[in-house]
């Protein structure tokens, strides 16, 4: 279809060029040139070729004339290019004192000079050298303020100054103008400072933006809520936090985490509990079977069994049934916490399990085999081999392999296993 247009447009330009000639040939023109004695005559048409010919000589010639010139200013741009590029692979790589001093060097070309002190400016914090990173930025807030400040704010925060960082960010906030690294720099800034209020006002913008895309922003999102609710300074202040917030937002496991911990530390162990089991409900979590169990000892016999009705959706699940031994230990129910936790860890082995497991031997005064759990639990920590339990330690070995779920068509018949 494209050489049939190319096709086409020129048979247009052949047939004006043959109309064009015919009209010319009809009537070419007269064109009297006279100065200090001198004329010439000649067409319209053949002085129209004059003047573009002139145009073109005078042209060469000008360019011819200017290239010594420019000889010296096309290489500063050539390595200044190079230099670009060289810094910001330095920089990548983490070869932080070369990247630093080619990309000054970078920025001598005034149209590379923004990005290139920016640059610059990260490399030299990166290495530590903070102040000579702000003193970078000052240079690069003349050629790219936005970026500049946004630059400097992460800078002062890295430098335990997160109190500054959200100062020098505040007015371009309360104006909405902030750029979407901005917003994510005050949530942070805001967060190590303790303004929870600001750090939480950044979370709409920066979704809105969809900068950090979904997994980033809600990694953010949870940090910046849990922060918040875990600084509730009351009861009180935690349930009106917690009313105030989106429904979303009550909805993040992080979120629910910590605000059921800070209100069973209030003494409100029920609110918590409801609302731990409401979103267990909606959906399964493991960081929320532990939170279930690390509710404290009021009401510890029912979550129990509230806990031990689980097991039937989730039986292989490790954090439930490590959540299952701690409060069975808690309760003192030594045997119910041992087959709970050495099947928690022939699933999964976690230090959390062997500790656990080690307390449980302590509480029956079995003083060989908590040490050896304790032992495991710190060797495990280390990425170290654990050291397998004695044959003997239990009249009864548990069956430790994990329970296949019964699977069910469409009809609620079971299915018989392949």
């Amino acid at each position: 279809m494209k050489l049939w247009r190319w096709i086409l447009l020129l048979v247009i330009l052949a047939a004006l060029a043959a109309f064009g000639w015919h009209w010319v040939a009809e009537d070419p023109g007269y064109v009297l040139v006279q100065l200090r004695g001198w004329q010439a005559e000649t067409t319209v048409l053949a002085a129209v070729v004059i003047l573009l010919l002139a145009w073109a000589l005078l042209g060469a010639v000008w360019f011819l004339v200017r290239w010594p010139f420019g000889a010296f200013s096309r290489r500063h741009r050539r390595l200044s290019r190079q230099k670009m590029g060289e810094g910001l692979i330095a920089l990548m790589e983490g070869r932080h004192g070369d990247a630093e001093r080619d990309l000054h060097r970078a920025s001598r070309l005034d149209v590379l000079r923004g990005p290139a002190l920016l640059a610059a400016a990260e490399a030299a914090s990166r290495r530590g050298e903070n102040s000579r990173a702000l003193t970078t930025l000052d240079e690069a807030g003349q050629v790219a303020p936005r970026a500049a400040r946004v630059l400097r704010a992460r800078v002062l925060r890295r430098e335990g100054r997160p109190a500054e960082a959200v100062n020098l960010l505040a007015t371009e906030a309360d104006s909405g103008n902030l750029t979407p690294g901005g917003w994510r720099e005050l949530a942070l800034a805001a967060m190590a400072s303790g303004d929870m209020r600001r750090a939480r006002q950044a979370l709409e913008p920066l979704q809105k933006s969809g900068a950090l895309g979904t997994r980033g922003y809600a990694a953010l999102e949870a940090r910046v809520l849990a922060a918040s609710l875990r600084a509730a300074p009351d009861a009180a202040a935690l349930n009106a936090m917690w009313s105030q917030l989106p429904k979303a937002q009550r909805r993040v496991p992080a979120a629910i985490d910590a605000y059921a911990r800070r209100a069973a530390s209030f003494g409100m162990v029920l609110p918590a509990m409801d609302e731990v089991e409401s979103a267990l409900r909606r959906e399964w979590s493991p960081l929320l079977i532990e939170t279930y169990g690390a509710l404290g000892a009021e009401d510890i016999e029912a979550r129990l069994r509230r806990a031990e009705s689980w097991l039937d959706a989730h039986p292989n699940d490790a954090a439930l049934l490590l959540t299952l031994g701690r409060m069975c230990a808690r309760l003192q129910l030594w045997g119910k916490a041992s087959q709970y936790l050495e099947r928690s860890l022939a699933l999964s082995p976690t230090s959390a399990a062997w500790e656990a497991l080690g307390d449980v031997h302590a509480g029956q005064d079995d003083a060989a085999m908590a040490q050896r759990c304790y032992r495991n639990a710190l060797a495990l920590a280390r990425g170290e081999p654990t050291e397998p339990l004695p044959q003997g330690a239990r009249a009864t070995r548990l069956d430790t392999r994990p329970i296949a779920m019964e699977e069910r068509s469409e009809h609620g018949v079971p299915r018989l296993p392949e």
